[in-house]
């Protein structure tokens, strides 16, 4: 028996045509400026602007989803990373966290930073803004040191 390879390249573009039919939610719950890491921690011009490049897109309510977030399965893989890193840590959130978990947050930040695991490297071969330099981790790292909710877990 053989298979018909028109047959199969049929059948794969069907698939891929009714795949785009299933869409993710691309809206982003309302922001309570308040509750948000920046508003709460007030950090330097500089940090600001690492944490927006490189961090809130999967890890706050302040996602902007790029291009290719239009096109299943890409999408759905995509959507998955933003729960997973919402879940895990959420800027948008921050005044939430009780002081314990503020704390344990801080340190898994830094943590993932001075490790190289965040941002993660499927992000920053799309987003080479992301990309953080020895100075930029440095940076992030002191700063994440200095925090009082940082500091509260050190003793």
């Amino acid at each position: 028996m053989t298979i018909n390879k028109k047959k199969i390249g049929l059948a794969v573009l069907v698939i891929i045509v009714v795949i785009q039919f299933f869409r993710i939610d691309k809206e982003n719950p309302a922001i309570e400026t308040k509750k948000d890491f920046i508003a709460a921690t007030n950090p330097p011009i500089n940090v600001s602007k690492i944490l927006k490049t490189a961090c809130y897109d999967c890890h706050s309510h302040e996602t902007t989803y790029p291009w290719y977030s239009n096109v299943a399965p890409v999408s759905w893989w995509v959507k998955n990373h933003i729960n997973d890193g919402r879940k895990h840590f959420n800027f948008s959130l921050w005044t939430d966290y009780d002081a314990k978990k503020r704390a344990h947050k801080l340190e898994e930040f830094y943590e993932e930073v001075e490790e190289g695991e965040m941002p993660l490297n499927s992000y920053t071969w799309v987003h080479a803004g992301a990309r953080l330099s020895s100075d930029d981790k440095n940076l992030l790292i002191n700063w994440v040191k200095s925090l009082d909710d940082f500091k509260e877990e050190a003793h």
